[in-house]
């Protein structure tokens, strides 16, 4: 069951990658944009567990959590930025 469903889900989520990507590229707003890499990290989030379950390996679920990890403190840093306009206080 699992071998017919994980197809489908790499195509779905392959899809909300690619839309996430357009939204970065045309994103009419900043904020669109920064919002718009963070659904870009989750999708990237999203394949890697897909894979880690295609494959059998746990690899990619520590992967997934690093990439998390950096993904969010990357979308705080973001979005210090556009409040403040500087990062650091």
């Amino acid at each position: 069951m699992l071998n017919m469903v994980l197809p489908w889900a790499f195509g779905m989520v392959s899809l909300a990658l690619l839309l996430s990507l357009y939204r970065l590229l045309v994103g009419p707003d900043v904020p669109d944009r920064i919002l718009a890499l963070d659904t870009l990290y989750l999708n990237t989030i999203a394949l890697l567990v897909l894979f880690g379950l295609l494959q059998g390996s746990a690899l990619y679920f520590e992967a997934a959590l690093l990439i998390a990890v950096m993904g969010f403190v990357g979308t705080i840093a973001l979005s210090k930025y556009l409040l403040r306009g500087d990062i650091m206080e």
